[in-house]
């Protein structure tokens, strides 16, 4: 049976088709992109709450410099209105400049009270936005680090980086920059219309009679707007796409000579996103003019009446100044918060993403009460009549009633065509899954009623192709065990033939071997994770075509170095090459998800079975 593609283990994983890195991200970058903007359940920011209240301080003084500043930005035309009006006073009355010298220093006060009431409302608001969205990644990342392999057979690697990325970008440009706007531009519509209601009661019910006039062409204008920024996202997420698929094969592009073509294709998705941004553009464009002469032409409207007012002596100069005033905060405001709703909608729809994240629950977890494994550990591992099959694949098992009992030290492999199920062995005992029918137990204790923690901490697994890490190749090997002293990384490092190579590197152990390790050969990356491997002191070793990666030089050497590491370790090795099994207290012979053959490698041969057929192609005929 076929292996799913997740969790690459040996070669049964080339056989998953399971697409790279690359073509993951750019599929999913689409996938995303073509689901962003659509949600307006504005109630998924709530999922932020929780994050904000602990830090309830910060909190508290962003709220009250919002205030403070909305109420200063009010007052200043309070101040001007009284200026004017005093103005007037004094020309009339003949008085010196002088007299009106105390308005203006009142004018001044309210000036500097919002000036410093802007700047503390800034920095708390980005603080508070910032703190919050640093607490929300670490939280997210931290949960995803807790899913099984289960959750990413529905859900690519692409798409939870896109979660943790993009869509935690847009929380954070909503929370440092967004919110804050349209909190203040809320305070300063509600606190206009007040004072608007309080200094001319009957050109404030004229002004809202015209709102809908004003607000409705608007709305309509924002939601073509909204639908061609989405749409300009799906472009772009295309073109992105085919710039990672690109990207990911570029020897292959470069060695059918397709460089030209590949430039091309990207170049008419950017054309083609190219094109709906200028419909964007100028949907936008018609939504600011029509917003400049819609809101405007109302206040220029009401500023008439106000005029005719302040001739008929039915209010002062200063009063009618400080309504314009206000009629043209207000208006600004409005118009803000129709653009700071977009904002609001696309954060909610990213919540809800980044909150998908967060409801989904591992199906491996710790029991509330586990029990503890054998201490000091034995290494003995079993599996008990055991059927499985992967999410989605009930109708697949990969293995079908299948009985392994490993005793303490024994070195046991696992031989088989690809997709019989050797893989699948090695995950369960990890419990990357439980099965659906049978018991996996180690040092006589049933995985789940253990913690997995600690049942993975008895084992040590070198896959064939084991990912390694950025940074120091000395960090690489203690990623293995982070206590490790540099006597046991050395050590770890010797048995696993890597001792050489790492001292030719221009810092030695501690030379940066870059993203992925790229700087090293198959061979050499192998060899680290071989170290990694061993420095942990893991009872279990758990080899998947360790040395597949390695010339026959190096095989002979690891092989060696991992012969003498296997004594007194329970070892299961996964292998095609028959070669590197020669020496195992047993070989198991699987088909199809069952055990078809156990024995020496000479007891095998001479049965004549599939272990027969398959020696025989690779030693010849004569097995």
């Amino acid at each position: 049976m076929s292996e799913p593609p997740v969790i690459e283990l040996g070669a049964e994983a080339a056989a998953t088709g399971r697409p790279s890195a690359g073509q993951a991200l750019a599929q999913n970058l689409t996938e995303a992109a073509e689901r962003r903007g659509k949600s307006r359940n504005i109630r998924a920011l709530g999922r932020l709450i929780p994050f904000a209240a602990g830090h309830r301080s910060d909190a508290g003084a962003a709220g009250l410099f919002l205030v403070t500043a909305s109420i200063a930005t009010l007052g200043m035309t309070g101040a001007i209105r009284f200026l004017v009006d005093q103005l007037n006073v004094a020309r009339a009355a003949h008085a010196p400049a002088s007299s009106v010298a105390p308005w203006f220093l009142g004018l001044g006060g309210v000036a500097v009270a919002l000036a410093l009431s802007s700047a503390l409302r800034y920095f708390f608001v980005t603080k508070l936005g910032e703190r919050v969205v640093a607490d929300l990644r670490k939280s997210v990342y931290a949960h995803i680090l807790s899913l099984d392999p289960a959750f990413f057979l529905m859900t690519r690697t692409g798409e939870v980086l896109s979660r943790l990325t993009t869509d935690i970008q847009i929380v954070e440009n909503l929370l440092t920059t967004s919110i804050s706007v349209s909190l203040r531009n809320i305070l300063m519509l509600v606190g206009g219309l007040a004072y608007m209601l309080v200094v001319s009661p009957k050109l404030t019910g004229l002004i809202i009679l015209t709102f809908p006039v004003v607000i409705a062409p608007l709305f309509l204008f924002g939601r073509r707007v909204r639908k061609l920024t989405a749409s300009t996202q799906d472009q772009f997420a295309r073109a992105v796409g085919h710039a990672g698929e690109t990207l990911d094969a570029l020897k292959i592009v470069q060695a059918f000579g397709r460089e030209a073509a590949g430039a091309a294709r990207f170049g008419e998705a950017v054309e083609a996103s190219f094109r709906v941004s200028l419909q964007r553009m100028a949907a936008r464009a018609v939504m600011t003019a029509a917003a400049i002469t819609l809101v405007f032409g109302g206040v220029v409207w009401i500023l008439w009446l106000g005029v005719n007012f302040a001739f008929n002596d039915e209010l002062s100069w200063g009063t009618f100044i400080q309504f314009a005033l206000l009629a043209v905060i207000t208006a600004s405001s409005v118009g803000a918060l129709g653009e700071s709703w977009g904002d609001v909608q696309k954060a909610a729809g990213a919540m809800e993403r980044v909150s998908e994240l967060l409801a989904a629950r591992p199906s491996i977890a710790a029991p509330s009460h586990p029990i503890a494994l054998a201490s000091p550990p034995r290494g003995e591992v079993a599996l008990e009549n055991v059927t499985f099959a992967y999410p989605g694949r009930s109708d697949l098992p990969a293995l079908k009633g299948f009985t392994l009992a490993v005793r303490p030290g024994e070195r046991v492999a696992l031989v088989g065509p690809s997709g019989a199920g050797k893989s699948t062995v090695f995950r369960l005992l990890l419990r990357f899954y439980d099965p659906q029918i049978g018991r996996v137990l180690v040092d006589g204790v049933d995985v789940r009623d253990a913690d997995p923690v600690e049942v993975r901490a008895r084992m040590a697994l070198v896959a064939q192709d084991s990912p390694l890490f950025s940074g120091s190749a000395l960090e690489n090997v203690r990623f293995g065990r982070e206590d490790a002293s540099l006597e046991e990384v050395q050590a770890a490092v010797r048995a696993a033939q890597a001792e050489g190579f790492l001292a030719s590197l221009p810092q030695g152990i501690d030379t940066q071997i870059g993203e992925r390790a790229r700087s090293l050969s198959g061979g050499q990356r192998q060899r680290l994770a071989i170290a990694r491997a061993l420095v942990r002191h893991s009872p279990i070793l758990l080899l998947d075509e360790a040395t597949s990666a390695l010339d026959a030089e190096n095989e002979r050497l690891v092989q060696r170095a991992l012969d003498e590491a296997m004594v007194g370790h329970t070892t299961l090795v996964i292998a095609h090459r028959l070669a590197t099994v020669l020496k195992a207290d047993r070989i198991v012979v699987m088909d199809e998800g069952r055990m078809v053959e156990e024995g020496t490698h000479h007891e095998l041969v001479g049965r004549n079975g599939l272990y027969a057929r398959l020696a025989a192609l690779q030693f010849g005929a004569a097995g």
